[in-house]
């Protein structure tokens, strides 16, 4: 099976190049002063947006609203590993579903945790995965901290230094301004949540991304399953947090944006509990649209998890 993977990657390559050949050249003259980067996700795409400015050209590998755990690359994409000065990744077992990011950056002639190719995610402190079969694997959504999300920020700082140097006041500048505004974000985080009972404070979503932000927030997290996978939403599962509801009175649920609610609206059926509103966990929103940066994101979620809980509390 990984001789057929990687038969087909190559063979994607060859597509591109023949398809798509004239129009990115035209594209890397155009913009050949700049940094060329590549992010596994909109997330990282941007922070490292946030800190490179109009230095780089960054090309986001996951579609925003999609699954960054599984994904097929496109000819596009393995173009654009192949031709990048530097690749972000998450890391934490976000990108190993089918090995999918493995095999592009080989397929792409790279190496993971090279000079090229940057885990952001490098000194957060990992949280793990308990369910059956997954135990012991990394936690992915260390961004959901916002502490996690400045040590993201300054490991996209000293990568573009490093392959940047001419502007690195530049980039210096742009990361302290950055994590100025995260710090207030965190800190407003903190006092909003102070005003929820500790008993309230119970955050029940699809998928367990929360524990990196119910550490940081105080909060006590559940969830139907734990990690987007293949087994998502089955009767046990539905059957476990159904019982975590109604035992410790959970006031109200949550969906994310890039998952299908209907197992959500499954369980709210079952307990009378009610949806209280989406939540970005994987993804961006829509540009243009609400929770379109990662600082929007995180506002978003923290003001409607605030305001569901706040006002189920009293």
């Amino acid at each position: 099976m990984k001789h057929v993977g990687k038969i087909l990657f190559v063979g994607l390559i060859i597509a591109s190049l023949l398809a798509g050949c004239r129009s990115d050249t035209a594209v890397r003259e155009a913009d050949e002063s700049l940094v060329q980067v590549v992010t596994t996700n909109s997330i990282l795409y941007d922070i490292v947006k946030n800190i490179g400015g109009e230095f780089v050209e960054i090309h986001s590998l996951v579609p925003i609203g999609a699954n960054p755990h599984e994904y097929d690359p496109l000819p596009l994409d393995i173009q654009k590993t192949q031709d990048a000065d530097v690749v972000f990744y998450n890391g934490l077992n976000l990108e190993e579903g089918n090995s999918w990011f493995a095999k592009l950056i080989e397929t792409a002639g790279k190496e993971v945790d090279s000079a090229s190719v940057i885990k952001l995610s490098e000194g957060v402190e990992a949280m793990y995965l308990s369910s059956q079969g997954k135990e012991g694997e990394e936690d992915p959504h260390a961004w959901l901290d916002i502490r996690n999300g400045i040590k993201y920020a300054e490991n996209a700082r000293d990568a573009l230094i490093k392959v940047d140097p001419e502007h690195a006041e530049i980039y210096r500048k742009n990361t302290e301004d950055y994590i100025s505004k995260l710090e207030i974000l965190h800190n407003d985080a903190i006092e909003k949540f102070t005003q929820i009972p500790e008993e309230k404070r119970f955050l029940v979503t699809s998928e367990g991304a929360f524990k990196y932000f119910s550490a940081a927030y105080n909060f006590n997290a559940g969830y139907i399953w734990e990690i987007n996978a293949e087994n998502q939403g089955t009767p046990e599962q539905v059957e476990q947090i159904v019982e975590l509801i109604k035992k410790n009175n959970v006031p109200v649920l949550f969906v994310e944006s890039s998952i299908d609610p209907r197992s959500m609206e499954m369980v709210s059926e079952e307990t009378g509990v009610p949806i209280g509103g989406t939540l970005f966990t994987d993804s961006l929103g829509e540009e243009g649209e609400t929770g379109d940066t990662y600082i929007g994101m995180m506002e978003w979620n923290i003001d409607i998890i605030f305001e569901q809980l706040h006002s189920n509390s009293k």
